[in-house]
């Protein structure tokens, strides 16, 4: 059987960092080598860590990660190629993919299509590819694309199977949103079977500011079959055999050869013939609470490890939003890392006190107590004139909050630690939320999961746990910002049963009122969460960066103006 020992290199990189990329392409290199492997392939701009965003307009950058790419070469082991992402100056910039073999750089790829929609900005700084070399690698002719190349029909893999490529590689950056994999693996399939060639899809593992990738490397063979998977939120090389004369076999007649542009010989002997076979890697797929979790404690980790820190602060009022993040931190960096901040005031209830050092210790996270008591009188006295002959109300309220803010922050500047911030995405899409208060911090992690999830993933973190690591106490109790006496959040927001859905209409699916009450959705509600949106929009862009876990998260994906007279309500 004429075969291709292929190694998909899923690793995670870290943008900036040429020297730390480099030095891990060179290891996976030498695994796959190990391996048997023909080739390995690694993530779109592996080498530069994606997305490098401004870094690319700054030539110095440009120049070091094409001396990092000769380093590479030069040291990458015999006997096997290398397909690796980064950034080439040829005229222009593009998004590329170099082939090395023998030490050399045998030829180079330019991403073609470039996505200019949600998280992707690749028009700003690339100039989009026009050729599409077949490169012959073990005997075995293969194309290569990158990333968006792949997602339309009629990309550049449909030129390059019709000009006799056998296999297609192709090199991703493909960010997490709750479900895409199922996507992706539906897409290659159907993109496979119509051409009737294997293709192998790398993708990126780890989180980037607020983007996390997933991993989920795969390859699907010539008839849209899942021949192996790699897991989720893992680095991990996954190692295949391919079977080109399957592939052969499938296609009949439709190959013609005699069309191919420019073929780059980079190695003709296949000497995976007489290999014994590896036996393929298929992962078991997270379900979507387990992916979500995990997207956010990989997202937490890496903006601490990749940031340089490694310490966390959170606020722990007792209630659910903030026990979860507790969790997450813990799990993330480990609870030695993780110091939970208790800051009750005179209307903080024992429940809640209780429940903070509940949480505290089943994490077995140090657990501070600084009453913000004595601070909000100081300001009510302070104040106490300009709040004359009315009820201070919100401004009150929101004293405590921004003491609170205020706390985490000093504590922050004397040790080191980071704040994370314990609002979810229904709180900061409606601005139930407090500027300078409750949204102060580094890092949002639950900035993009709404209320309704927020519980899924409380019951999941105890499922794992095979026990209440969150108390039942703090999953059961109604919300409660606990600001004034009795206050419950149904006080200032519809139920979160009603409102999540609406926000999901609204802000990921951009439907119109009337779209909205055709669903089923009181219009009066409706029109009111739409208004409440659209004037928390400042807000939002004060809030920190939180980790992308829906198809429209705020910030990266959805971009709307400030200052804005439009209502479709």
């Amino acid at each position: 059987m004429k075969k291709l020992r292929v190694g998909l290199a899923q690793i995670n990189s870290t943008v900036g960092d040429l020297d730390g990329n480099a030095t891990k392409i060179l290891d996976y290199a030498s695994r796959a080598a190990a391996s048997g492997c023909d080739v390995v392939a690694f993530p779109e701009l592996a080498l530069t860590g994606y997305p490098p965003e401004d870094l690319v307009l700054r030539r110095r950058f440009i120049l070091d990660n094409l001396g990092a790419l000769n380093s590479v070469a030069e040291r990458a082991p015999h006997d096997i190629a290398l397909i690796v992402g980064f950034v080439n100056l040829d005229g222009d910039l593009y998004n590329a993919a170099a082939v090395v073999a023998n030490r050399q750089i045998a030829g180079v790829y330019h991403k073609q299509l470039l996505p200019n929609y949600g998280v992707f900005d690749e028009k700003r700084y690339f100039q989009a590819g026009t050729e599409a070399p077949i490169f012959e690698i073990a005997g075995v002719r293969v194309g290569v694309t990158i990333c968006e190349d792949i997602w339309r029909p009629d990309g550049p893999h449909r030129a390059e199977v019709q000009a006799g490529a056998e296999a297609i590689v192709n090199i991703n950056g493909s960010p997490f949103h709750a479900g895409k994999l199922n996507f992706r693996e539906s897409m290659i399939s159907a993109r496979a079977s119509e051409e009737s060639v294997t293709i192998c899809y790398v993708n990126l593992v780890g989180g980037q500011d607020e983007l996390v990738f997933d991993g989920g490397s795969m390859i699907f063979d010539e008839r849209g079959g899942l021949l192996a998977r790699a897991a989720q939120f893992e680095e991990e090389l996954l190692v295949c055999d391919v079977n080109i004369d399957a592939i052969a076999d499938a296609r009949g007649q439709r190959e013609r050869d005699n069309e191919a542009p420019a073929r780059i010989v980079v190695s003709s002997t296949n000497v995976s013939y007489d290999k014994p076979a590896v036996a393929p890697r298929i992962a078991v797929r997270l379900d979507q609470d387990a992916e979500v979790y995990a997207a956010l404690v990989t997202g937490i980790r890496d903006y601490w490890g990749k940031g340089g820190a490694t310490s966390a602060l959170v606020g722990l009022s007792g209630g659910v939003d903030s026990s979860l993040v507790a969790a997450l931190a813990a799990d993330a960096l480990g609870s030695e890392c993780v110091t939970g901040v208790a800051m009750p005031s005179r209307f903080s209830s024992e429940g809640s006190l209780a429940d903070a050092q509940a949480l505290a210790e089943n994490l077995d996270v140090r657990l501070e107590m600084v009453p913000i008591e004595p601070a909000h009188e100081a300001y009510l006295q302070m104040l106490e004139q300009q709040f004359a002959g009315a009820s201070p109300g919100l401004a009150a309220e929101n004293l405590q909050a921004r003491i609170r803010g205020n706390v985490l922050m000093a504590l922050s500047n004397k040790s080191g630690a980071w704040v994370i911030t314990t609002g979810n995405k229904s709180e900061y899409a409606t601005g139930y939320c407090t500027l300078y208060g409750d949204m102060a911090g580094g890092y949002a992690a639950l900035k993009d999961v709404p209320k309704t999830l927020v519980y899924r993933l409380s019951e999941y973190r105890n499922r794992v746990a095979g026990r209440d690591v969150i108390p039942r106490t703090v999953i059961e109790k109604p919300p409660s910002a606990e600001l004034r006496p009795d206050q419950l959040d149904t006080d200032s927001l519809p139920p979160y049963e009603q409102l999540d859905p609406i926000l999901e209409l609204y802000v990921e699916g951009e439907q119109s009122l009337e779209e909205i009450v055709a669903l089923g959705h009181d219009e009066a509600i409706a029109r009111r969460v739409m208004a409440l949106v659209d004037r928390s929009e400042y807000k939002r862009r004060q809030s920190p960066p939180g980790v992308k876990i829906t198809p429209r998260a705020f910030g990266r994906d959805r971009r709307l103006p400030i200052a804005n007279r439009y209502k479709g309500y």
